[in-house]
């Protein structure tokens, strides 16, 4: 009588073996001790190794450090404690090919028990195109950024050309003035034609500092995240984006919190929301006697809050609903993109952008951003 034949263990039989090699994504199966036993053909493309190449070799091969030296340890502690620290979690790593590029890939690794004999199974798939998409879209959304600051710095331009040229005058004045006081020194003292050039001294620098609020605000920038103080932000996007308020009647309240934690953010972005949402209510006032806005940042549990509230005549419920897709305006010359930049600045930062009417009677904006770390 026959003996029967030992059987192939399941993980190495030529059947499994056939459903792994018609699998897309990567799969590689190591023993116990992190020796590779099976790797198929999307492995070959992924890595650029041939089967030949690695069968028998330890896995940590495919890995560039510090997860090339880690591994061994890994599988070690592993068979000591039995703890799981990978396996049955999926989580994005890096891989090394063998013309020693590296490339950011998602694995998924699970073990196999049989007959005794254990292994485990990782699920690889490159995810380099993914990532070049994301930066890719991290550049546009810089792109649409930078096009949005001039967009507004377009609508203010004759606010701002009005601002500028109050000290530009005032300078040409106080100048005249000394010039003529020179004419007649038996009139003037020495002292006051010194005032008069102090005061003509101020006005210039007046005129330098909305200058220079303006350079740095449409400045062209990469992104580039740091801790900062919200409150400073806050009050230098106020001075740039309420330029001319006061002439038209509006009464500006600002009040910061003293508490609020130093937020991890791109200052250039946040103070374009800032700018955005000042702007638009700015422009709501234009509709209404009563022209309040409040400008107010707090605490929250786990980062900070800004609060941008006008008294306008508010949203109609059709434009409520689409308030912050693209494209979605209520101005006359307006790009309707704001709001839509605006919220995907602050959820790029991991909060929260949301619109809800103000206890003044017009909109209220309302924006969140975690705590950085300390």
């Amino acid at each position: 009588m026959r003996e029967p034949e030992p059987q192939e263990s399941a993980w190495a039989g030529a059947r499994f073996r056939g459903v792994i090699e018609t699998i897309v994504d990567g799969v590689i199966i190591i023993d116990a001790e992190g020796s590779i036993r099976l790797y198929n053909p999307a492995c070959q493309r992924i890595f650029g190794y041939s089967e030949a190449e690695v069968l028998g070799q330890n896995v940590k091969l495919l890995m560039p450090p510090p997860y090339h030296e880690e591994h061994d340890g890994y599988l070690a502690h592993y068979r000591r404690t039995g703890e799981r620290r990978i396996i049955g979690i999926g989580r994005e790593v890096v891989g090394r090919r063998k013309d020693g590029s590296t490339f950011p890939m998602d694995l998924s690794v699970g073990e196999i028990r049989e007959g005794g004999e254990t292994a485990f199974i990782g699920i690889i798939r490159d995810i380099s195109e993914r990532h070049l998409a994301q930066r890719r879209m991290a550049q546009l959304q810089s792109e649409l950024v930078h096009v949005a600051r001039l967009s507004a710095m377009g609508e203010m331009a004759s606010t701002l050309a009005h601002e500028l040229n109050q000290p530009l005058t005032a300078v040409t004045n106080y100048v005249q003035s000394a010039r003529h006081m020179l004419g007649a020194p038996d009139r003037f003292t020495a002292q006051r034609i010194a005032e008069i050039m102090d005061k003509a001294v101020e006005q210039t620098i007046r005129a330098g500092q909305i200058i220079r609020r303006l350079r740095e605000f449409i400045r062209k920038g990469e992104t580039d995240r740091a801790i900062a103080d919200l409150n400073q932000i806050v009050r230098e996007a106020a001075a740039l984006s309420l330029v001319g308020a006061r002439e038209q009647g509006i009464e500006v309240k600002i009040d910061l919190a003293n508490d609020l934690p130093p937020v991890l953010i791109d200052q250039v972005q946040i103070q374009q929301v800032l700018l955005n949402l000042v702007r638009n209510g700015v422009e709501a006032l234009q509709q209404v006697q009563d022209r309040r806005l409040t400008i107010s940042t707090r605490c929250s549990g786990d980062g900070a809050v800004v609060r941008v509230a006008d008294s306008g005549p508010g949203l109609s419920p059709e434009v409520a609903a689409h308030l912050f897709q693209p494209f979605v305006t209520t101005k006359a010359n307006g790009t309707g993109i704001g709001l839509s930049i605006s919220r995907s600045i602050v959820e790029a930062h991991g909060g929260q952008l949301t619109a809800e009417t103000a206890a003044e009677g017009g909109v209220a904006f309302q924006f969140t951003l975690p705590a950085g770390p300390r």
